[in-house]
């Protein structure tokens, strides 16, 4: 892993995937960062990392990871460090012994240091809910049989 002056370089290469680009966290997580404050954020993302990465096999690696709901979740998708096959692809960790304390704490600085980045940009405009998108969607249906 990257020391910290690295992390520029490696969240330009991330931008440059398609997917990992697509990562941002959004209102919920913010709000959950906020509350929660930076050591508690770092508390879960070390919890995640041993628990969900570090062990040698992972009984379903490649699906441990959830897609949204937590600031790490995301963060840990948007850098690369969601399983072992984006570790072994994106950071050159292989796949099959577990992580040493050492990469652990390089995992969870650079998954602190995306949330950090992420926090200190605007945040995206509120989606609207479903509900309300359909309401909209329906209102421009009948609108439209109205104008026959």
């Amino acid at each position: 892993m990257p020391d910290a002056p690295a992390y520029g370089a490696l969240f330009d290469r991330l931008q440059r995937s398609a997917f990992r680009s697509r990562f941002h966290l959004g209102q919920q997580e913010r709000e959950y960062a906020l509350k929660q404050g930076a050591e508690v954020l770092r508390s879960h993302a070390e919890d995640f990392v041993r628990k969900r990465l570090a062990p040698a096999c992972i009984p379903g690696d490649g699906r441990q990871t959830p897609m949204r709901g937590h600031p790490v979740f995301v963060a840990q998708h948007a850098c690369a460090c969601c399983c072992r096959s984006c570790l072994a692809k994106w950071h050159g960790i292989p796949a099959g012994r577990e992580l040493s304390q050492e990469q652990q704490d390089s995992i969870v600085s650079l998954l602190m240091a995306w949330i950090g980045k992420e926090m200190s940009m605007p945040a995206p405009a509120a989606r609207q809910d479903r509900a309300r998108r359909r309401k909209a969607a329906e209102a421009f249906q009948l609108s439209l049989l109205d104008g026959d």
